[in-house]
């Protein structure tokens, strides 16, 4: 209402990749939560250290804050008791204006950022209010953070059906068990990783009896058997599949009455197909590309191809970057870069991810961007990062490493992994290293990915071990300002 765009960032971003977004998208005023005060000290001077225009800060606090004692320059009520309630709210002029900025990644020097406008936010939440069957008053938990396409657009569809957000910091079996049995929870979103979360804990979470909980799910396609197990609980799954390009969800799988006679086994293998595409996407196919021809595979649910979108749901483009939003689509068409197929009965089922994409407990992680950290390692020549499963997330880096000569044999696996914590975002960093003499190549010297995908099938990710001595591949990190000394820090500024 006060015409401003919306820029949600990922809170699992490290300051440097927050620093990055907030100076790309020339941010003017930056809302945070009192628990990532110490982020944010780091943000602000990672800001000024680059000579950037500060936004101003505006502090969320549902504590009692010391007398005397200012974080930011407002506080969020506080920020609001100034507007004038008689002032009517900013006017819409073009449908097509933006709504929303979204970043698929923060963490090279040129983020994408992704545009949404008024038209596609609103066509989305309104399919997808009609295509999960929201009813007027639901109450809605909020597992999926709001970070991912504005929540699914549900962020913008509870406020149109009326409805209660229910609200958790920790996503915990606990956590949501309480929530939903004492606002009497009727929807939720989440990807598939929250299920393993409850399942784990499942003596902290018991079946819900009588009730019902709505459960919209996506990010990675959900393995059968851990649907069956879910809804055991009392949650009624549907799954969807979609992209930040996407403004979210682009398609949902679709129940169809006939498929209830069926044994669970194969009702939950069809539940996790991606399914048709939402109401208002003009179109989803599932195409062959060749030098920029496209021409759609049969429906034969074996024939594979690139599924490929297009409608005004669909983004504007990437913010301040042509080049990227030209390689995006072709004829109108944007490229999800996700492999699939078509069943006779119109379902699209990915068989498998673009390959430089890791999802790891719904975070798309890109494997370009996890090598090129690895790079700037002293010790390392080559390095390739390709994707191995985790029994918590799904799935998790894995790097394979050709060490320079004169550090063969003294560096170890827990010093990469510990640098590649220190200098990413931590949910990206790889939790298997492995030392090779030369990695596959083919007969033009590209690495053969492929091979190393077989290989890292067989490892599963280990704990982490106990943090090494600290060598010259590890940041500096003596002299650090206690919490106390950020907090005060940060007042200042």
């Amino acid at each position: 209402m006060a015409g401003a765009v919306l820029n949600t960032v990922n809170t699992r971003l490290n300051a440097n990749n927050i620093a990055a977004i907030l100076r790309h998208s020339e941010a003017k005023a930056f809302f945070f939560d009192y628990q990532s005060i110490k982020l944010v000290h780091e943000i602000i001077h990672e800001l000024i250290s680059k000579k950037t225009t500060l936004p101003r800060l505006i502090l969320i606090d549902d504590i009692d804050t010391p007398t005397g004692v200012r974080f930011g320059e407002f506080e969020y009520e506080e920020l609001v008791a100034r507007g004038d309630p008689r002032e009517p709210p900013h006017v819409l002029e073009d449908e097509w204006d933006a709504i929303a900025l979204n970043y698929t990644s923060g963490t090279t020097s040129a983020p994408k950022g992704v545009v949404y406008s008024h038209r596609g936010a609103y066509l989305s939440s309104m399919s997808l209010l009609l295509q999960w069957g929201v009813g007027n008053e639901p109450v809605y938990l909020w597992s999926l953070p709001m970070f991912h396409c504005n929540g699914w657009t549900f962020t913008w569809g509870m406020a149109a059906r009326g409805g209660a957000n229910v609200c958790i910091r920790n996503t915990t079996a606990e956590n949501i068990h309480r929530a939903i049995t004492q606002h009497k929870v009727t929807h939720m979103c989440c990807a598939p990783i929250v299920f393993t979360i409850i399942l784990k804990d499942d003596h902290r979470f018991q079946p819900l009896g009588n009730m019902m909980v709505e459960v919209l799910t996506g990010g990675a396609p959900p393995p059968a058997p851990l649907l069956q197990r879910i809804e055991r609980l009392g949650f009624h799954v549907t799954h969807a599949y979609g992209l930040t390009e996407a403004t979210g969800p682009a398609t949902v799988c679709e129940w169809r009455s006939e498929w209830s006679r069926l044994p669970q086994d194969k009702q939950a293998k069809l539940k996790a197909r991606q399914g048709i595409s939402v109401l208002t996407l003009a179109d989803i196919d599932v195409k062959k590309i060749i030098e920029k021809k496209m021409e759609s595979v049969p429906r034969d649910g074996e024939t594979r191809g690139e599924i490929v979108l297009r409608g005004s749901s669909i983004m504007k483009g990437y913010f301040k970057n042509e080049e990227e939003t030209n390689k995006a689509f072709i004829g109108g068409w944007f490229l999800t870069g996700d492999v699939g197929v078509v069943h006779p009965d119109g379902y699209v089922e990915i068989k498998d991810r673009s390959k430089d994409v890791i999802i790891s407990g719904g975070e798309n992680i890109s494997s370009v961007e996890v090598e090129e950290v690895l790079y700037r390692n002293p010790a390392v020549e080559e390095v390739a990062v390709v994707a191995m499963p985790d029994v918590h997330w799904g799935e998790t880096p894995c790097a394979f490493l050709k060490l320079k000569k004169e550090f063969v044999g003294t560096v170890k696996e827990e010093e990469i992994v510990l640098y590649c914590r220190e200098n990413m975002s931590k949910f990206m960093a790889p939790k298997k290293v492995v030392f090779m003499d030369e990695l596959p190549r083919n007969a033009n010297g590209k690495i053969q990915k492929f091979e190393l995908r077989d290989m890292a099938k067989s490892f599963r990710a280990p704990a982490m071990a106990a943090r090494p001595p600290t060598r010259m591949m590890n940041k500096h990190r003596s002299g650090e300002p206690q919490m106390e000394h950020q907090v005060m820090a940060l007042s200042r500024l």
